[in-house]
């Protein structure tokens, strides 16, 4: 098949998003479908380069507020329409619901071309933490209105589709996601690496990896760093990647390293140098830097949701906190700080990750939309 992504967000950018949608075309491609990609364009001499043999289509974008490095696309209808004229896609998947996915959607529409959706970011939990909680309800209504829309809406998670289902969404289908277990690998541990954090060989080392940004919940992550340096003094603590908060917050905690962005083998190194993962998010579709982590063997601290719930039994190969209770997370980063001394869980953590493959995801998702592609009716 001819596919069409259409995406707010795509390699070189770093962020979840992108890295699983570079994944899915990367897997799209190695099992022989063509692939298009349409994105917003990037500031004048900015790579687009993604790594992957692709054609890729450029819209105009303007930079997302509060969201410095990421750009969306303005409305582009025509555009569309005349790209697709030209060269015709079998099927189009919208990955994002801005501006541009929304030109895609009217665009696909007229021209009577399939399209699926993907669900990858709870936008309308974002607005409480950006003092927009007034446009909570209007979000989801254009959400849910955005996604029924189109033939089938793919989420990560078994509890993301149920939290759909209830809203309202319809044709909800499961794609999961998968991880790279040769980048991320315990044996990537650089006690080097450690030794820049001020890291003895024996002292334990907590990581947070993610987006710097009110959504993550960050002030839980150095509320449990304080408890947890009251039972062990010499424990270090490692922030890896950038956002909005990342300046305010590197200044009121000294202490504490902050890694910036990092890409490919250094990230895996990052991972794999540390010890006990704290992951205080309750905004995530999936977490992909929860399997990240369970593939480089930490020790992970949770709450109960997404990719956590999926794949952490707590106390075999990682902890769960009920969902919002930080009462709880703080205990569970206690014992995983106490625990991570021990190679079981480790060992646990990693094989669990051995299991999650992005091939078994992509057999599926193909299966899924030749399925769905299946109902169309055929051009007489």
């Amino acid at each position: 098949m001819k596919i069409c992504l259409v995406t707010e967000t795509f390699p070189p950018e770093v962020n979840g998003v992108a890295m699983t949608l570079f994944s899915l075309v990367r897997g799209l491609k190695e099992r022989g479908h063509e692939i298009q990609v349409v994105r917003p364009r990037q500031k004048a001499g900015e790579s687009t380069d993604s790594g992957l043999s692709i054609e890729q289509f450029s819209v105009v974008g303007v930079p997302i507020p509060g969201y410095s490095g990421l750009r969306i696309g303005l409305p582009c209808r025509s555009t569309l329409i005349r790209l697709w004229k030209k060269s015709r896609p079998d099927v189009i998947y919208i990955a994002t619901e801005g501006p541009l996915g929304h030109s895609a959607l009217r665009a696909a529409r007229h021209m009577g071309l399939p399209m699926v959706s993907g669900f990858h970011t709870n936008f309308q939990q974002y607005m409480m933490h950006y003092n927009l909680g007034l446009l909570k309800d209007p979000a989801e209504l254009y959400l849910k209105d955005f996604h029924n829309r189109t033939l089938a809406t793919f989420v990560p998670t078994e509890d993301t589709r149920s939290q759909l289902f209830e809203m309202g969404f319809r044709n909800l289908k499961l794609m999961g996601r998968g991880v790279d277990t040769h980048l991320f690998d315990p044996v990537h541990r650089d006690e080097s690496l450690r030794a820049e954090w001020g890291a003895e060989a024996d002292d334990p080392v907590v990581i947070y990896v993610g987006r710097v940004a009110s959504e993550k919940n960050m002030p839980l992550f150095f509320r449990s760093l304080k408890s947890l340096r009251e039972i062990e003094p010499r424990l270090k603590a490692v922030v890896v990647g950038d956002g909005p908060e990342r300046r305010a917050l590197q200044e009121a905690h000294p202490e504490v390293v902050f890694a910036g962005m990092q890409k490919g083998e250094a990230l895996a190194r990052h991972y794999a140098s540390a010890d006990v993962f704290l992951f205080p998010s309750t905004t995530e579709t999936f977490g992909n830097v929860v399997t990240e982590a369970l593939a480089s063997g930490l020790v992970i601290v949770a709450f109960d949701y997404a990719a956590p719930r999926q794949y952490i039994r707590s106390e075999i190969n990682g902890f769960l906190a009920p969902m919002r209770d930080e009462e709880s997370f703080v205990a569970k980063a206690r014992l995983a700080v106490a625990i991570s001394r021990y190679p079981t869980m480790k060992r646990e953590a990693r094989e669990t990750a051995m299991k999650i493959s992005w091939d078994v995801v992509m057999e599926g998702f193909e299966r899924d939309l030749l399925e769905v592609l299946g109902r169309v009716p055929k051009e007489k």
